[in-house]
């Protein structure tokens, strides 16, 4: 419990004995303690408060999560939503780049953005530089890095068949993605 975000609304176990007084970001609900801040419950002494997580820009090796705005035939531009966990507060994203060579970490010459990725697809890179004046390099060459969710022309949520396969579970067709490997497998 000691380093788990918590979100609005999401119970918050409680040690076994006393029960320790409810400090800011806590409330009961039904008999259960529940946060009403993102952040991390944390002890000051007998109190049981949840300190805010802090949103940081992006750094070299910062996990990313985020939307593919825009394709090119050599890059994908990336709004970045969330950096190393932390989602930023709402219209304070950051602009990220997925150039050709940075995509996969093998026959990096012949990747096609297009095969890559699609408008409004989620995902998870890592920053490899902070880029140009305008957003930061991102990169997808690792096997858990690449697209985590992806909607097909048919407007369903798809799911992985390969690390550059996705299907459609409406139509059974499948479509061209980089995929990133889900995580516990």
């Amino acid at each position: 419990m000691a380093s788990d975000i918590l979100l609005p609304g999401q119970p918050v176990s409680l040690p076994r004995g006393p029960a320790p007084n409810l400090g800011s970001g806590l409330y009961i609900k039904d008999g259960q303690a529940r946060a009403s801040l993102v952040g991390i419950a944390q002890y000051d002494g007998p109190t049981l408060a949840i300190s805010r997580v802090r949103s940081h820009p992006p750094a070299a090796n910062s996990i990313v999560l985020g939307t593919i705005t825009r394709l090119s035939p050599l890059q994908a531009m990336m709004s970045i939503s969330v950096v190393d966990g932390v989602p930023l507060p709402a219209g304070e994203e950051f602009n990220g780049v997925i150039r050709t060579q940075d995509v996969r970490a093998t026959e990096k010459d012949k990747v096609k953005i297009g095969d890559c990725f699609r408008g409004g697809d989620i995902v998870k890179g890592i920053v490899i530089s902070l880029g140009d004046a305008r957003s930061y390099y991102i990169s997808t060459a690792r096997n858990d890095l690449g697209v985590i969710f992806g909607t097909s022309e048919a407007g369903a949520s798809m799911e992985p068949v390969s690390w550059q396969e996705m299907r459609c579970p409406k139509t059974g067709r499948i479509e061209k993605r980089k995929c990133a490997k889900p995580e516990k497998l």
